[in-house]
């Protein structure tokens, strides 16, 4: 019977403090998008013709955790067939978060635009609870005269 109650126990603690963090979360990535949306990071395989750029390879990854709650109805789930929804926006973090970081890298290079963006995503499974890690990177843009100016300083 105790096993029972734990069992209870752990999976309310799960959910709650799993729907605290994620919220946290979500609201820290709005934030950051606000000021990182000013930097383009395109899917596309061409750069543009016009201007004289530097290209550096640029990446950022992030590993999330998924709760005990998540997984357990994920778990449940896949027993009876189904879409795992509880999962979704764990991927949706991981993606937006891996972004954010491609872009923080690009940003402190002065770069310009970063495109051919893609992302790849890994499961990590630790037990009952897994986690995901998510791979974003794609070629930054600097334009020359900032590489310019950015090698002059390196020289004095």
């Amino acid at each position: 019977m105790i096993e029972i109650g734990l069992f209870f126990v752990f999976l309310a603690c799960g959910f709650i403090f799993g729907q605290l963090a994620e919220k946290r979360h979500f609201k820290r990535i709005i934030e950051r998008e606000k000021t990182a949306n000013q930097l383009p990071a395109v899917a596309s395989k061409y750069p543009p013709e016009t201007g004289c750029y530097q290209q550096q390879l640029v990446a950022g990854n992030v590993v999330v955790a998924s709760d005990y709650f998540k997984s357990f109805t994920a778990g449940l789930i896949s027993i009876f067939g189904g879409k795992v929804t509880p999962f979704e926006s764990l991927l949706d973090r991981g993606r937006r978060e891996a972004i954010l970081r491609m872009k923080d890298q690009a940003m402190a290079m002065e770069a310009e635009l970063v495109f051919n963006v893609k992302l790849e995503t890994t499961r990590i499974a630790t037990g009952r609870v897994g986690a995901i890690e998510v791979l974003a990177y794609g070629t930054a843009l600097i334009p020359g005269s900032k590489l310019d100016n950015r090698q002059d300083a390196h020289a004095v």
